[in-house]
Order: C-alpha cells, then sequence, then structure tokens
C-alpha cells in the first residue's frame, strides 16, 4: 500500500508543474545568493548607504515601469515564451557582471544597468508565471501549487541561497555568486522548454497603440470595482515603503559597519539573517500547504503584515546577528502567510482572461515604492542614521496598515468563504437526514 502525499506536495504528481518547479527551485537558488553579494559588491565600490540607493532605483524602477507592459503581454502571447526569453536576458546580464567583478574592473554604474537590464526581464516573467500556474494544474490543486512554492522560495532564496552565497562571497568574491546567479537563469529557461502542455492560442490579430491601452484599462476596471483588491494593493504598498529599502540596504549596512565585524564575518552574518528568515517563510508555507487557508484569512493577511513591518524595530536595536535572525524569522514567516493568502484569492477569484493584468497590477502596487523607499532610506540615514530610519518606518507603516483594514468591503472575500462553507455544510446535513429518511 503506497503511502499518500502530503497535500503541499499534491500538484507534484503532474509533470509540466515538476518541471516548472525545479526551474524555478534552480532560479530562486541564484536569486539567494545575489541578494548576499550585491550589496556587499556597492558598499566594497561605495561605502555608504546611498551607494545602493541608486542601485534599488534603477532595479525597482525599470521594472515596475515595465509591468504594465508585462501583465498585457501574459495576457495576449504565449506566457511560456516571454518567461524564456526573460531568463536568458537575465542570465546574460549577470555572466557579463560576473566577468567584469572577477577581473576588478566593475564600477557601480555597471550595477545600475545590470539592474535596469533585469528589472525590464523581471517585469514580463513574474506576471507570466503567476499566470501559467492554472494552465499547468486543476483547479483544485492551485492552494497546495501556491503553499509548495510559497516553501521552495525562502528555502532557496532566503535559506540555502544565501547560505551559500556567503560563503561564495567570502571565498571567491562577489563575482563568483553572480557567476552561480547566471547558471541558474539558463537551468530554468531549459525546464521551460522541456514543458508539454498546450497552451491555448494567442491572439494573432494586431492590436493597434489604442486597444493596447484599452486591453491595460480592463485591468484597472476589474481592480477599482473591488474594495477588497484596491485596497489591499494600497497597503501592501505602504509595506513595501516601509521595508523594502531599510531590509534590502540599511540592515546590511548595519551588519557590516556598526556589528563590529569583519567583511568576512558580515559576509556570513548576513547571509545568517537572510537564512533564519528564510526558515520562517518555510514554515508559515508548509502549515498553510498543509492546513489551507484559515476562515478569517483576510483579517489575518492584514494582522500579519502589520507584525511584519514592525520587526523593523528589531533590526533598528539590534546590536548582535542572533537580534536580526529573530526579526527575520518573524517578518518572514508573517509575509509568507500574506503572499499565499494573496495569491490563491487572485487565482480564485479574477477571471483567467484578466489575471496576467491583474498580477501585474498586483506586482506594480507591491514594488512600485520601493524605488522610492531606496531614494527616500538612503540620504535619511546618511542624515540621520540607519536605526533612526528603521524605527519610523516600523512605526509608520503598522499604523497605516492597521488603518487601511477597516475600510468597508475590505474582508469580503473571507465573508464570502464563510457563507460558502456556511451552505456546503447546511447542504450535507440536509443530505444527510435525507439519507436517514
Amino acid at each position: 500500500m503506497t503511502r499518500a502525499l502530503p497535500r503541499i506536495l499534491r500538484p507534484l504528481r503532474h509533470r509540466d508543474y515538476r518541471l516548472l518547479s525545479v526551474g524555478m527551485l534552480t532560479s530562486l537558488l541564484g536569486d539567494g545568493v545575489f541578494i548576499v553579494a550585491l550589496p556587499l559588491q556597492a558598499f566594497a565600490i561605495s561605502n555608504r548607504p546611498s551607494a545602493m540607493a541608486v542601485v534599488g532605483l534603477v532595479w525597482g524602477g525599470s521594472q515596475v515601469s515595465m509591468l504594465l507592459v508585462g501583465g498585457w503581454a501574459s495576457d495576449r502571447f504565449e506566457r511560456r515564451r516571454i518567461m524564456v526569453v526573460a531568463d536568458v536576458v537575465r542570465g546574460a546580464a549577470f555572466v557579463t557582471v560576473a566577468a567584469l567583478s572577477l577581473s576588478g574592473a566593475i564600477e557601480l554604474w555597471h550595477l545600475w544597468i545590470l539592474g535596469a537590464v533585469v528589472g525590464t526581464a523581471n517585469a514580463f516573467f513574474n506576471p507570466a508565471v503567476m499566470s501559467i500556474v492554472p494552465d499547468l494544474l486543476p483547479d483544485a490543486d492551485l492552494t497546495q501549487a501556491n503553499a509548495f512554492l510559497g516553501t521552495a522560495r525562502p528555502t532557496m532564496q532566503r535559506l540555502l541561497g544565501p547560505a551559500l552565497g556567503g560563503l561564495i562571497v567570502a571565498g571567491i568574491g562577489p563575482g563568483g555568486a553572480f557567476a552561480v546567479n547566471a547558471a541558474t537563469f539558463m537551468v530554468s529557461a531549459a525546464a521551460l522548454l522541456a514543458l508539454r502542455f498546450r497552451p491555448e492560442r494567442a491572439s494573432r490579430e494586431q492590436a493597434s497603440l489604442r486597444q493596447s491601452f484599452r486591453e491595460v484599462a480592463e485591468g484597472f476596471r476589474y481592480v477599482k470595482a473591488r474594495t477588497w483588491c484596491w485596497v489591499w494593493l494600497i497597503a501592501q504598498s505602504i509595506g513595501v515603503l516601509a521595508y523594502s529599502g531599510p531590509i534590502d540596504m540599511l540592515l546590511p549596512f548595519i551588519v557590516q559597519n556598526e556589528l563590529n565585524l569583519d567583511p568576512a564575518q558580515a559576509a556570513r552574518s548576513l547571509g545568517f539573517i537572510l537564512a533564519v528568515g528564510g526558515m520562517g517563510s518555510i514554515v508559515a508555507s508548509v502549515y498553510v500547504g498543509q492546513r489551507d487557508l484559515p476562515r478569517r484569512f483576510v483579517t489575518w493577511m492584514y494582522a500579519l503584515e502589520a507584525v511584519g513591518v514592525a520587526m523593523l524595530l528589531v533590526y533598528a536595536t539590534m546590536t548582535a546577528a542572533w537580534m536580526g535572525a529573530l526579526a527575520a524569522l518573524f517578518l518572514n514567516g508573517a509575509f509568507a502567510y500574506v503572499d499565499i493568502a494573496w495569491v490563491t484569492t487572485l487565482q480564485r477569484l479574477v477571471p483567467r482572461e484578466l489575471l496576467g493584468r491583474v498580477s501585474s497590477l498586483d506586482w506594480l502596487t507591491a514594488l512600485g515604492l520601493a524605488p522610492l523607499s531606496f531614494v527616500v532610506a538612503g540620504p535619511l540615514a546618511d542624515a540621520f542614521g540607519a536605526r533612526s530610519v528603521l524605527a519610523v518606518g516600523a512605526v509608520g507603516g503598522v499604523l497605516v496598515v492597521l488603518g487601511l483594514f477597516l475600510v468597508p468591503g475590505t474582508r469580503e472575500p473571507e465573508e464570502e468563504l464563510v457563507a460558502a462553507r456556511a451552505r456546503a455544510a447546511g447542504g450535507a446535513a440536509a443530505g444527510g437526514a435525507g439519507d436517514a429518511t
């Protein structure tokens, strides 16, 4: 008698989803390596918090500026092809920067170009990958698929990747980490090319510029008509403003400059903090994948978003790496639940023909204020100190997120779920009574 798979692994029964997962896991491992390497490379060139500010601005700005185009393309053209091209472009960009770093010729403006190229490719890849998952699986497996990817992402990007990245940077330098990341994108592209599913035929009709704008506007109209959707998009954008720049830029700065560590110790400590944060994401994702979403999942989304932002206060007061690791554990665990709940909600409620455009708006609001967060956090940290910026971001972000939760209509999806479960329970009870007569 064969043992049944855990619920969270059941989507892996489907070949194409397995291939997608292999490609994504490999690519996410490279991203985790890169997360450690990028700030340390930037600070090696110019050891100021603002050194990362322009890099973050270009990276986020290029992605944000192209997300609506990427979402429109995801609904109009074959999603797999879009993803393969994006992987190849990103791999080529990282090969180039790796060569510059290893040769000692790298300058800060090279990282700006890297950010522009990779950010643009991400704008096409991210809406496509969110929209392609329902093409590979039956609807009944979507929640577990999102939970599995929610587990895989921190495992690779926040646990194994940063740990490996810290070792590579300490032993070889950032250039070695960039080269590893480039190779992972090539593996992802190969896995995508091996998919066998037959996508719905893309539109062969040439769209005029006016028609393309109308198609993009359809996504805006869908979101505008649903309070639960647009209020959450605002809430997550405020959260990003509060923590994106401070965590990605100021946390590495504090670790490298204010914990009395040498460069190798700083690299390992930053990798340790990010890796422990990944453990929090893994635990939360497995929990959701095995038990499904709770009845009041929207309420939990807002509460845990606030908890995650509040962890910036711990970063602001940390005197040792273990304190940062503890904050990362709770922060990443909270955000893992939020991500799974939100993606599942969109895939359940948004029509398939609009999913790419709505998901691009989701990405847009999730990342739209990230460049501003970098621009503001860097100069403010130069003027007032990194710890002060982290503390103010924590308090302000929590207050705004909790305030938005009070907007009428915010909890509509969970109210619909509770009502549907009540109807199902009532129907089952009525059926049982009928069988007994």
